[in-house]
């Protein structure tokens, strides 16, 4: 059984995202990080034959970002999504929790071009299966 705040307004997954701060990624990022503490020396002798482990330290950094996940999803009060949405407010002043449940939906104010596509394609989903069934449907896609 899903809790109906995995799910962004929008329909996105908060849960998978790479910044979300109980999320998967931040946890294997954290693991990953903790496996490969002193592994520096061993970059660097590698990179006699591989130049790509020259980029270990750019690698590390990254790593350290994914590790750091602090978003606590676009319902929380912890929001620090960087997408432009409409709906991260909206849905508030609408009394909804998803997007193709207001009576305004679709709105104009929500994305443009191939972004809006996919908020359509994610809502109109969701409206046609239920949103339980449109929530274990897109676990088993990639989130990106």
């Amino acid at each position: 059984m899903m809790n109906r705040t995995e799910l962004a307004v929008c329909g996105l997954d908060c849960t998978r995202c790479a910044d979300y701060e109980n999320g998967e990624i931040k946890i294997l990022s954290a693991r990953l990080a903790e496996l490969l503490r002193g592994y520096e020396r061993v970059a660097s002798l590698k990179s006699v034959n591989n130049p790509l482990f020259n980029e270990y330290p750019i690698f590390l950094e990254f790593l350290q970002h994914f590790a750091q996940g602090a978003c606590g999803g676009c319902r929380s009060d912890n929001l620090r999504c960087p997408i432009e949405c409409h709906a991260k407010t909206c849905h508030r002043q609408h009394g909804v929790g998803f997007c193709f449940e207001c009576n305004e939906y679709p709105c104009d104010k929500q994305f443009e071009g191939k972004t809006r596509e996919k908020w359509l394609e994610r809502n109109n989903r969701m409206k046609e299966i239920g949103v339980e069934n449109y929530y274990l449907e897109q676990s088993k896609l990639p989130r990106y």
